[in-house]
């Protein structure tokens, strides 16, 4: 019997996604529904495959939802996770399991007696990151208590970059997920974590500035930066009494410098409206953020911000300093600056992307202290199916396979931290060559 797969939302991220979807639909026997605001994206993920089929999405009218989701048989939300909660809540109407790669929300959270009670399940975090670093980490963390081990420290950090031979701008990087994400990065916000058995919190204002040096054996070196909440992670991962916890992102050794730069400027902010910033140029805007007026811009910055040489470099490069329109009818610095850097850093014809993800654990075993790193690097092939979809998709699309085919049983609202569903999804992920590489060395005591 035919079952139909409904994917809501054909982004950048769910090229990955829908191509294995639809390589497995004819074995299978799978309908895959790809429904996006913009048909054309739909179907070019489809590619003329006859076992997809794309249609035009209005995520807002109920109605089509309502009869999108009454027909299928699972649904893959990659909608933008606001809208999440709504897809769930019609799910548990028509008793429809649910897979998503965004963060668990509170309202999620709620749902989670109603969808036992129904028996569905509600599969959220299950992209990158959330989700292969949760998978990996977990995987880790049982085999070390399984084997009688004390951890003592936990750092986590994950980075959606641009592969080595792809690399070919001052500030090592383009853009290769949801551009707005990246220019508020940690914003308005405050950064938690524990260090040593001690509380630390890092405002936004100082988080580009209090950076961790991270090396990734044979990848060279990188900043890592402080995500938004690590501490809820101690309970999830059931670590309460691990004395450090950190998770982060990662940028290649430099950017967080200069981009700390444009933090500090307030070119991030995005608490107000600039007055037409049609009629401004960046020259403009970059000297409306200075105290005092300029007669040479570039020698008023690097004063106002102590900048060195390497910093001013990318600065001027990215064009902040430049006499060209801002290209926006309306917005806050923080719509400019994301207009800018989508031009900018955008993903040449030919380039590939790089996720980097790396784990290091402290423990202690038989008296002795032990170092693990853990690390994961994985090359997109092109400017569509990047190492981002892949990360983010092929997680998902295994989950599904194994939903529908009934060999993950479970019912609620889950995270993919336990072995059952953690430990099939890793091994197939493996073979699809995402594959972790770990070191383990003896600390002197």
């Amino acid at each position: 019997m035919m079952k139909k797969i409904l994917v809501l939302g054909a982004g950048r991220s769910s090229a990955n996604l829908i191509k294995y979807l639809l390589e497995y639909a004819p074995e299978q026997q799978w309908t895959v529904r790809i429904g996006d605001l913009d048909i054309a994206f739909a179907e070019q993920k489809i590619a003329g495959h006859p076992s997809g089929q794309a249609f035009g999405l209005n995520a807002g009218d109920k109605s089509q939802m309502q009869q999108e989701i009454a027909q299928s048989d699972l649904v893959i939300s990659m909608l933008p996770a606001f809208m999440h909660i709504e897809v769930a809540r019609i799910c548990l109407e028509h008793k429809k399991s649910l897979i998503t790669p965004s963060y668990v929300s509170d309202e999620m959270l709620a749902l989670d007696k109603e969808a036992k009670e129904k028996g569905v399940l509600f599969l959220n975090e299950m992209g990158v990151d959330p989700g292969i670093d949760h998978m990996s980490a977990m995987k880790i963390i049982h085999h070390l208590q399984n084997e009688g081990a004390e951890l003592e420290s936990f750092e986590s950090f994950t980075g959606g970059l641009i592969a080595p031979e792809c690399d070919n701008n001052p500030w090592n990087y383009k853009i290769t997920w949801n551009p707005r994400n990246v220019v508020l990065a940690g914003y308005g916000g405050t950064a938690r974590y524990q260090q040593n058995g001690t509380l630390k919190f890092i405002p936004y204002h100082q988080l580009f500035q209090r950076i961790t040096p991270i090396e990734v054996k044979g990848h060279g070196h990188f900043d890592g930066y402080a995500n938004r909440d690590s501490l809820k992670y101690k309970s999830i991962y059931g670590l309460e009494n691990i004395p450090t916890l950190y998770r982060g992102t990662l940028r290649k050794a430099g950017f967080c410098k200069a981009w700390n730069a444009l933090v500090q400027l307030g070119l991030t902010d995005d608490s107000f409206l600039i007055e037409h910033p049609e009629k401004l140029t960046w020259k403009e805007l970059t000297t409306s953020f200075l105290p005092t007026e300029t007669v040479n811009l570039e020698q008023s910055v690097q004063s106002y911000l102590n900048a060195d040489a390497e910093v001013m470099s990318k600065l001027k490069w990215l064009g902040i300093f430049d006499n060209s329109s801002l290209e926006i009818n309306e917005g806050s610095p923080a719509v400019a600056l994301q207009k800018l850097i989508e031009k900018k850093w955008k993903l040449s014809e030919g380039d590939k992307d790089m996720i980097v993800m790396w784990h290091r654990f402290y423990y202690k075993q038989n008296n002795q202290r032990f170092e693990l790193q853990s690390s994961l690097i994985s090359i997109g092939d092109d400017p569509v199916y990047t190492a981002m979809s892949k990360t983010v998709g092929l997680p998902m699309a295994i989950a599904a396979k194994m939903i529908l085919n009934g060999e993950m049983n479970q019912t609620g609202v889950h995270l993919p931290i336990i072995p059952e569903i953690y430990e099939p999804i890793l091994n197939e992920l493996e073979q699809l060559d995402i594959r972790f590489v770990e070191h383990i060395t003896a600390c002197s005591n």
